[in-house]
């Protein structure tokens, strides 16, 4: 399954601690906390935003198919079409990043009721 279909969006996130999905802004949103981490768009062409660090940001912008996320912090997120030449592995990998970066900005006793250490 794909990350850029709903089906495996959803199993591959899913799996990942306190994540919920809610349909919003012509996309199926991942949220922990109720704070978005990742998104797939509903339209073509299909892409996925997710939250990375600074040095993701630069590697993955100069990126064929990657740019920065419209309507999102600025260096801060990331708009990923299907064309481009990242891997499922790769994407999971900077998901799970983005879960994680956005999980710490949860408060402590937060964390804990959605089982994130």
């Amino acid at each position: 399954m794909s990350l850029f279909d709903r089906a495996g969006f959803g199993t591959q996130l899913g799996a990942l601690p306190g994540v919920t999905f809610v349909d919003q802004w012509e996309a199926r949103v991942a949220k922990v906390g109720g704070k978005v981490f990742c998104l797939l768009s509903d339209q073509a062409p299909l892409r996925l935003v997710f939250k990375c660090g600074e040095a993701s940001f630069d590697i993955l912008t100069a990126l064929d198919g990657v740019a920065q996320a419209a309507y999102f912090a600025k260096r801060q997120w990331v708009s990923v079409q299907q064309s481009s030449p990242l891997g499922e592995g790769d994407l999971v990998a900077y998901i799970g990043r983005s879960h994680a970066l956005v999980a710490a900005g949860l408060t402590k006793k937060l964390r804990a009721e959605l089982g994130i250490a």
